[in-house]
């Protein structure tokens, strides 16, 4: 009995569905178009204050991305910045942000998108992206370091506007 017990069990699990593989992350398909972005900013000795951040991304005919931003950070006023991202091979790509001094460094790993970028002040930063099941929203995960210490997190949704 024990024996017919187990085969059961055993053709069950072999008929169960694998797990779904999470989307592959394809930055210029998520951000092209309207985009917004909703969170938090924590600086070490501050208290925390909201982001907001609208996009809007386009093709920069070249197999890239240009993506324009409106920051909203706490009570500060509102300011502008441009992203240029562009492939150097299937899974890494390099580009520029109008307000950081630094090359961008980026790499896709599956549901992921991994960019490194120096500030101004030689702060680093760390960006990691991860596409939600259904390919509409991305949870942002930054981390800011200065002598390897982190000094500020960014948490963020962002979110496909249509």
């Amino acid at each position: 009995m024990i024996r017919i017990i187990a085969f059961s069990l055993a053709v069950a699990a072999c008929s169960m569905p694998a797990p779904a593989e999470p989307p592959a992350f394809d930055p210029l398909d998520f951000f092209t178009g309207p985009s917004r972005g909703v969170g938090t900013l924590k600086i070490m000795t501050k208290p925390s204050v909201s982001i907001h951040v609208s996009s809007n991304g386009s093709p920069d005919g070249k197999g890239g991305l240009v993506l324009d931003q409106t920051i909203r950070e706490g009570t500060k006023a509102k300011r502008q910045r441009r992203w240029v991202l562009r492939p150097t091979s299937p899974t890494t790509l390099s580009g520029t942000i109008t307000d950081n001094p630094g090359r961008v460094r980026g790499r896709i790993e599956g549901d992921r998108m991994i960019l490194n970028y120096t500030m101004k002040g030689g702060m680093k930063a760390e960006q990691v992206m991860t596409l939600q099941a259904g390919g509409r929203s991305l949870v942002n995960r930054m981390t800011v370091r200065k002598f390897g210490v982190a000094v500020a997190h960014v948490d963020e949704v962002i979110t496909k506007v249509n």
